[in-house]
């Protein structure tokens, strides 16, 4: 009697965790890929409740997004963690440099040449304010997408191809996923400590670091929405996704990163795959596991908000620091024109509108992925396209996903993630410029 009542309670909570799967899971690709119209506009949820924050209620927005600044540029000082390295010190130092800027521009003290229309102005309406209350608001959407297995449903689908394609173990599908959709911050600590257990061989580290660990979900919508992409969310969505996942299974075949050291870690570990069931039912079981692993609801939320807002604090100081500099280098200095040119030829041949503008911008988000969007607000679609998956395609930038990957104990050297970098923005123009001809013609 007392196991069929613990059968029937077994019965009870699967069926439960796979009705809250669903469910959860189809609000996230609600949230995150279903425009609704809404105020006379058609548009995502979260772009929708960030514009009528900024038309309805701006000081009290500035104020948010202030704040966020002002703690990501103390934090460092309060944790201790600006002087752990070079590296902190400097970054720290770019996010101090950061909210003096922004303290400057909003007290109406910046010099006139921070001042200008396409400097300050332009960082923190179009992108600051954006990105301050988009990834927030995502990180809400972000916990039903990623939390309740819709993630782990996904990868038992992409488990038999994993290790073929991308050369990394079959249960670093999930990595794989949860990196793309939702931030190179929350990927890499899931790939670093997956290195720490021994999960993962150096060149498996390498492989998910530098080729999934891209911006999240809600960072594309502000690239789509500063670019004016929204009205092709979901083609833009999913071919950057394939993309960069075809880019990735090239990088992971050349060197550097082919020369790791790929040594099966001793007492590497996946989870046993039950090869009698069929594949949907493994996909549905790894699903419902993940969601009755997880605490409450409250919990997953306030875990995923607090994640959402610690990364946005490192990102928007760090964006205006690097942004502006970048800013100011393009307009005044020929530096991006020089590195432009690595990538002029290519754009030329693949006959992409804009050439030397699109290279230039594209040279840029070796620094930052954000403020290059400035450069080509006004040139033509498939230009905005092919940069727009390019940003997202590289993964790699120093304002952000560097810094990131360095602080981690994969032994990634800098000289190294740059040399990735160029090489996946050389292999992404050709791609994003077929997707742009075929589809955007």
């Amino acid at each position: 009697m007392q196991s069929e009542n613990q059968a029937i309670l077994s019965d009870t909570s699967r069926s439960a965790a796979l009705t809250k799967m669903i469910f959860l899971s189809l609000a996230g690709i609600i949230i995150f890929f279903v425009e609704i119209p809404l105020f006379g506009n058609t548009a995502l949820l979260p772009i929708h409740i960030s514009d009528f924050m900024v038309q309805s209620s701006r000081p009290l927005a500035i104020a948010f997004v202030l704040v966020l600044i002002v703690y990501g540029a103390l934090e460092p000082f309060y944790s201790g963690s600006w002087k752990r390295s070079v590296g902190t010190v400097t970054f720290t130092g770019f996010k101090v440099l950061g909210l003096l800027l922004t303290a400057l521009y909003l007290t109406g003290f910046a010099p006139s040449i921070i001042a200008a229309p396409g400097m300050m102005p332009f960082l923190f309406e179009k992108l600051v304010l954006n990105l301050g209350l988009i990834v927030p608001l995502g990180a809400l959407g972000l916990s039903f997408l990623i939390a309740y297995g819709l993630v782990e449903f996904c990868a038992v689908f992409l488990e038999p191809i994993m290790r073929r394609i991308w050369r990394t173990p079959g249960y670093s599908a999930v990595d794989a996923v949860a990196s793309f959709v939702g931030s190179y911050s929350i990927g890499l600590l899931i790939t670093n400590q997956m290195f720490l257990n021994k999960s993962y061989s150096f060149r498996q580290a390498a492989i998910i670091a530098t080729g999934f660990s891209t911006v999240s979900t809600t960072f594309m919508v502000v690239i789509a929405k500063v670019l004016g992409l929204l009205d092709m969310w979901s083609f833009y969505f999913w071919s950057t996704l394939v993309i960069t996942f075809v880019v990735t299974a090239i990088t992971a075949r050349i060197p550097p990163i082919s020369r790791y050291d790929d040594t099966e870690p001793k007492g590497a570990t996946g989870a046993a795959v039950d090869t009698h069931s069929s594949l949907m039912s493994r996909a549905i079981a790894a699903g419902v596991e993940r969601v009755q692993q997880n605490p409450s609801f409250l919990t997953v939320i306030k875990l995923t908000i607090r994640d959402g807002l610690k990364m946005t604090s490192v990102i928007l100081p760090t964006g205006v620091s690097i942004g502006l500099l970048g800013l100011l280098m393009a307009t005044y200095t020929p530096l991006f024109d020089w590195l432009g040119l690595i990538f002029y030829p290519l754009l030329t041949l693949l006959q992409v509108p804009e050439a030397m503008l699109t290279a230039k911008a594209i040279a840029a988000t070796l620094a930052e992925m954000f403020f290059p969007t400035g450069m080509l607000q006004a040139a033509p679609l498939l230009s905005k396209y092919v940069f727009a998956v390019v940003s997202v395609s590289g993964i790699l930038f120093f304002a952000g996903s560097i810094p990131c990957i360095l602080a981690t104990k994969i032994p990634l050297k800098l000289f190294d993630l740059v040399i990735i970098w160029l090489l996946r923005v050389l292999l992404t123009i050709p791609l994003a410029a077929l997707f742009g001809h075929l589809f955007l013609n």
